[in-house]
């Protein structure tokens, strides 16, 4: 733990847990349909949020009632993989604890809404049984392990698969807490338990890891707290690239927090990787800030000493100098949608989810297609879903069943609209200010009438990403359009990042009301229209004229311009 003297009242909490017991076990049986705030804060770390229905709370409240509470469940999936029997189980939980939805995360995760109290030690206890757990989804802690999903059948896609996982299950805390609470597990004969990696008071804030293929950037690598790249000559795996300091929380009206990006540390050898990220991993535990939570990300701690202290201090724990980190390229970020061939003679489809959100016929016709095809389901970073192990013969099968559903298939559906993301926000959301997965069905639809009528649905078609608080859980500082919730029912618009997930959007405009947003794009998306350059995507045009210049388009005739839904 770090040397401050003075500590959050969370810091506190997790010293007094012992060892992210208490007072989760003592409350779990008692009469209430809630946790205390204690509870709460050392529930996370089991893979739940608390949570109370935002849209009843007044009208509870006018009939003397408090919130109607209810809980998240975060299935920690490492990758994304799931055999097709662990999906089915996730499925038919939905059903019976949850509000009959699935919910595909950006960190290949799978989270269960509208859970009741009663409902989560059962739940919890069915994802054990499937070899799943909810361990370490959240909290401070490092969370679920991100890897590119892409099934392609080559030996390095396999091998860096494999390093995901194994890494994941190196980096799981160590306490016997969540077996003795959820599982009946035999209580440990000491509660004096070793975290070797966390220390008693874990980490000062999440922690977040993501394993991109070299090229392909579809997991946002530059925004986690370690992004791992693997570094290949002759196809032949040779070491990793490891990036540090990304994330994009901040606070409105904060000038102290902000989005960053990761910054290239090293590049290592493969034997090297564990111990270089666990290294990485002390040094946050022990220098990070533990007195104010908003800056306790790994990320203010590499600005606050340079990265080249910041490496000094990583070598210091393992011992040996780091070499310099190798140049990284990019072609790609994209979400492997539509039909692919893995390279082993059979195929994989990555299938729209908007929003992450699975739900009604979509739920319905996901569930024929794993009953009848027995795909390996994997999760990706832009929550979407890959049906794997297709053979050729069943592609038809496949379709059959979605249309059969009314599920538009990839290539029908807007590429602005398929490439869109958005938060839960309301109405459960602890930290939403404003809607986000609720509304952006109509706004991203009215933004891809406004690229029909100016003639913008070919060549690049910008990502628009929308969160309902600043906290960023969407990514949207890295799109090119980012629509961050400011206050109620209104938003700040960022532009300028880059469609590949290497540089971060700059402030557009702010408190825009959500129906004047696509009418507040309308100039931007005009002037590219006129000036853009060959095959140049809206992020790149945005950079490169600069984001002061595109608020000169603004003018004083965009009241007179016709809204997007108009």
């Amino acid at each position: 733990m770090s040397s401050q003297s003075k500590v959050s009242k969370v810091e506190s909490i997790k010293l007094a847990s012992r060892n992210l017991r208490g007072p989760v076990d003592l409350e779990l049986n008692n009469p209430s349909d809630h946790f205390s705030e204690e509870g709460y804060q050392i529930l996370k770390f089991h893979g739940i949020y608390q949570q109370d229905d935002r849209d009843v709370r007044k009208a509870r409240k006018a009939q003397g009632l408090g919130p109607d509470y209810s809980f998240m469940i975060r299935v920690a999936i490492p990758g994304g993989v799931l055999q097709p029997e662990q999906y089915l189980a996730l499925d038919r939980l939905a059903d019976q604890l949850g509000n009959a939805t699935l919910r595909i995360t950006t960190r290949q995760a799978i989270q269960f809404h509208g859970v009741r109290k009663g409902g989560l030690k059962p739940l919890i206890q069915v994802l054990n049984q499937h070899l799943l757990t909810s361990l370490s989804a959240c909290g401070d802690v490092v969370r679920n392990v991100v890897a590119c999903p892409a099934p392609f059948s080559d030996r390095q896609r396999a091998e860096i698969s494999q390093y995901a996982k194994a890494l994941s299950d190196r980096l799981k805390p160590r306490s016997r807490a969540y077996y003795e609470i959820w599982l009946d597990g035999e209580k440990a004969a000491s509660l004096e338990e070793v975290e070797p990696l966390y220390g008693q008071a874990y980490l000062p804030r999440k922690f977040k890891i993501a394993f991109a293929f070299p090229g392909d950037n579809c997991v946002d690598v530059y925004t986690q707290d370690i992004g791992i790249v693997p570094w290949l000559e002759k196809d032949e795996l040779k070491g990793f690239t490891l990036l540090v300091g990304g994330g994009l929380g901040q606070s409105h009206g904060a000038k102290d927090t902000h989005p960053v990006l990761a910054k290239p540390l090293t590049t290592i050898k493969p034997e090297q990787l564990f111990e270089v990220v666990e290294a990485i991993v002390r040094v946050q535990r022990d220098h990070g800030r533990r007195d104010e939570r908003k800056l306790a990300r790994m990320k203010y701690l590499v600005e606050a000493w340079g990265l080249e202290r910041f490496k000094t201090e990583v070598e210091h724990y393992v011992g040996y100098s780091l070499p310099e980190a190798q140049p990284l390229t990019w072609q790609c970020a994209d979400d492997h949608l539509g039909w692919h061939e893995q390279g082993n003679g059979q195929l994989f489809f990555g299938l729209f989810v908007e929003n992450g959100r699975v739900k009604d016929h979509l739920r319905v016709a996901i569930r024929e297609v794993v009953k009848r095809l027995n795909p390996e389901i994997r999760l990706t970073p832009q929550q979407n879903i890959l049906f794997t192990n297709i053979q050729p013969g069943d592609q038809a099968t496949l379709e059959a069943i979605l249309r059969e559903h009314g599920v538009e298939l990839p290539g029908r559906i807007p590429l602005v609209v398929q490439q869109a993301m958005a938060c839960p926000a309301l109405p459960t959301c602890g930290l939403a200010i404003t809607e986000s997965e609720r509304v952006m069905p109509q706004v991203i639809r009215e933004i891809d009438t406004l690229l029909s009528r100016l003639d913008l649905q070919t060549g690049p078609i910008p990502h628009v990403r929308m969160t309902g608080c600043p906290n960023g859980c969407a990514r949207p500082y890295t799109a090119e359009i980012g629509l961050v919730g400011r206050s109620l029912n209104s938003y700040t618009i960022y532009l300028g990042g880059s469609p590949l997930g290497d540089r971060l959007g700059e402030v557009y405009l702010d408190n825009v009301k959500r129906e004047d947003i696509a009418a507040r794009l309308e100039p931007a998306l005009m002037a590219y229209r006129q000036q853009r350059r060959e095959n140049e995507s809206f992020g790149e045009f945005c950079h490169r004229v600069g984001i002061e210049f595109i608020r000169e388009q603004i003018g004083a005739s965009v009241e007179d311009q016709p809204s997007a839904a108009g």
